[in-house]
């Protein structure tokens, strides 16, 4: 059946549970167990379903009845118009859990319902307040539409070295590792793309970056709301854990726990809320001015039932040439004092 005027389509979220309970035929696992689901969107103007899946042998007999089911499940049980699939091949580097398995690495991706509130400017303070503990990090700027992490870290804008075997040399500043979709498109050329663009940008990220073989730590800027990036990342990384960032104002806390939600939906753990712009400390009577008002990142804890991990004031870092602080600043030690409590929590 198709949809009609007043029928309401089903969400990404739902479209994406659905495929995920599909079988491989080709080694008999769920796309869920393989990692096989790749992208999701729907083409509203048509009510069609935009999917790319990996299958174990994408040339096997078999996958002709795959295609036969995934057509059922699309159009009679969901009620879309149609379908447009892309099929890949599934190779061990892609199911996401094998890096990890070898490398050990935890990835904590940093969210917000919206722009504004310093999401890329509190990742990379963050990374930097692990580097400073002696770990090492790594920082993915998956803000594709806005990438800021260049302009916030002080960065140089070029095109990345590769290896021989093809794989990204990322930039390196305060002994963090760094890549971003900045450094791969001209300088203010505004990106046009569409869903699998974007999945496939993401995945060069994550399994074709050469990153330092004693990487602990990677943190992921992600662009605010919960759109396609968000799913991405949790069919790539469905273990990476969320920060969830708000300002004090009501407008942003309300859409932060919305974005904490559709993380939780996604089956992400969240380690806890920064609040930032808590306060600006007025230096003629050395008195906090509640200039956002109070209690966003409080009420955002509460209802996500996790730890309030800071609250940052306003404040510019003394050195005047990027946005991060040192340690003998209040900002500063506030970030340390956020790692620590992340660190503790392996």
């Amino acid at each position: 059946m198709k949809l009609g005027k007043d029928d309401k389509m089903v969400s990404k979220e739902i479209l994406h549970e659905k495929i995920e309970l599909l079988i491989d035929p080709t080694c008999q696992k769920t796309l869920k167990e393989t990692g096989g689901v790749r992208y999701v969107g729907i083409d509203e103007e048509t009510q069609k379903a935009v999917l790319v899946i990996a299958l174990e042998k994408k040339e096997s007999d078999k996958v002709k009845h795959f295609k036969l089911e995934l057509t059922k499940l699309i159009k009679l049980e969901l009620g879309f118009a149609g379908l447009k699939l892309e099929l890949e091949e599934l190779n061990p580097k892609e199911k996401g859990t094998v890096l990890d398995k070898e490398k050990n690495i935890r990835y904590i991706g940093v969210a917000s319902g919206k722009g504004g509130v310093g999401k890329s400017t509190i990742t990379a303070n963050l990374a930097v307040a692990f580097a400073k503990l002696g770990h090492k990090v790594g920082l993915i700027d998956a803000d594709i539409y806005g990438p800021s992490i260049p302009s916030v870290m002080d960065i140089e804008i070029k095109l990345p070295r590769g290896t021989e075997d093809q794989k990204i040399i990322p930039s390196n500043k305060f002994n963090i590792e760094v890549v971003s979709t900045a450094f791969f498109v001209d300088n203010n050329k505004p990106l046009l793309w569409r869903g699998p663009m974007l999945h496939k940008m993401l995945e060069h990220f994550f399994y074709d970056v050469k990153w330092d073989e004693d990487i602990e730590y990677i943190f992921i800027d992600l662009p605010p709301g919960t759109g396609d990036v968000a799913l991405d990342i949790q069919s790539i990384i469905p273990q990476c854990d969320m920060i969830v960032i708000t300002t004090p104002h009501p407008t942003a806390s309300t859409i932060a726990v919305k974005a904490g939600f559709g993380a939780k939906q996604l089956n992400h753990e969240i380690i806890g809320v920064i609040e930032n712009m808590a306060y600006y400390k007025n230096p003629a009577n050395d008195k906090q001015e509640l200039i956002f008002g109070k209690g966003g990142g409080i009420d955002v804890a509460e209802q996500l039932e996790v730890p309030l991990l800071g609250q940052l004031e306003i404040a510019q870092p003394k050195s005047g040439s990027h946005s991060i602080f040192s340690l003998d600043e209040p900002n500063g030690l506030i970030y340390l004092s956020i790692a620590k409590q992340i660190i503790q929590k392996d």
